[in-house]
């Protein structure tokens, strides 16, 4: 497909235009910023407009997209292409320095029927140590016909040697305008649905497309009423609550929800608009579980969901971890019982 297939991301497509439109493509570029927003898309496409077979002089900016060229690279069987990226059947996400060698292999030999190789390595910053070695080494002195693309939504997480080596190109996720016509006009959802996920994925359109909205407003049932007052009026029911969710695997799913449940808290409190809410058909329910006193401990309570959900991947509890969030919202949002008025009567 052709780069108008692609949402968003004009910027860093036109710039790629005009590089190719001046023969001032470099040799290895570094396409970094947030995971699903397309920048995997965007090497695929600058790809297969090099490999056109409708572009054999390179003077065309764009790809037909129904060429045998653009076909081959998108079933990543054409010769003079390859998609370097970890191993999903991993316990562990790497690329192996085995992976390298093999790109080492390719790129020594001149393109067999393309003006030039491609070589798009995704998630590069999970090369390993080794691997990252050897890839230094290739693009510090790439032989004219090799093209790099390295993606990336953790830039720093690159060894700065290799990030000195490449052009940069940074991408920023596409519009909610764009991401919900998107959704509606491919995939036929209705403007709640494409509304609801946009927001949930932050504009992430690579995420967007392949999650089921039904199954998210059935989560949304689920962990929005778990964070209501009445789940909550208990401390021995929540700790039951946790002990069932992490038993169930599902602890880290409940964070996420509760942070966003918490984050529109926050919004209901600073008077934002009812369209930056995640669970805009729950207004009702946000607001009547707001009292004046809570946006201080609410934003404290915001930021350690943050800190949880980025070291759940770690030696964390989440048990434990749940308890205390859970345990923390009950006091927010359950005011503690008025103390007995000592000079009223009491009975005899």
């Amino acid at each position: 497909m052709p780069f108008t297939d692609i949402v968003g991301h004009e910027k860093p497509i036109a710039f790629l235009k005009t590089v190719l439109r001046n023969g001032q493509l470099g040799h290895a570029y570094l396409f970094y910023g947030a995971d699903g927003i397309g920048k995997r898309q965007v090497a695929i496409r600058l790809a297969q407009t090099l490999l056109c077979e409708h572009n054999i002089d390179g003077a065309e900016t764009d790809s037909c997209g129904a060429c045998r060229g653009c076909l081959q690279v998108e079933a990543r069987t054409h010769p003079d292409y390859l998609l370097v990226e970890p191993d999903p059947e991993q316990a562990t996400l790497q690329i192996k320095i085995e992976q390298i060698r093999e790109l080492e292999s390719q790129v020594v030999y001149r393109p067999l029927i393309a003006p030039s190789k491609v070589f798009v390595i995704d998630e590069a910053d999970r090369l390993t140590i080794g691997a990252a070695n050897a890839l230094l080494k290739t693009i510090e002195e790439p032989p004219t016909h090799a093209l790099f693309l390295l993606v990336t939504g953790r830039i720093d997480a690159l060894p700065a040697t290799i990030r000195s080596r490449c052009q940069r190109l940074r991408f920023a996720a596409p519009s909610q305008e764009q991401v919900q016509r998107t959704l509606t006009a491919r995939l036929g959802w209705s403007a709640a649905d494409a509304q609801f996920v946009t927001m949930l994925t932050e504009s992430r359109i690579g995420r967007a497309m392949k999650v089921d909205p039904a199954s998210l407003r059935t989560q949304q049932e689920e962990f929005c009423t778990l964070a209501a007052a009445k789940a909550l009026q208990s401390p021995a029911s929540v700790l039951t609550i946790a002990e069932t969710l992490h038993r169930a695997d599902r602890a880290t799913d409940a964070l996420t929800w509760l942070a966003r449940w918490v984050r529109d808290l926050i919004l209901i409190r600073t008077g934002a608009e009812a369209a930056l809410l995640v669970n805009q058909d729950r207004r009702t329910a946000l607001e009547q579980g707001w009292r004046s006193d809570q946006l201080d401990p609410l934003l404290e309570l915001y930021t350690t969901i943050d800190q949880m959900e980025r070291a759940s991947t770690r030696n964390l509890n989440l048990q434990l971890a749940l308890e205390s969030i859970l345990l923390r919202l009950r006091d927010i949002l359950i005011p503690t019982s008025k103390t007995v008025d000592q000079s009223a009567p009491t009975s005899p």
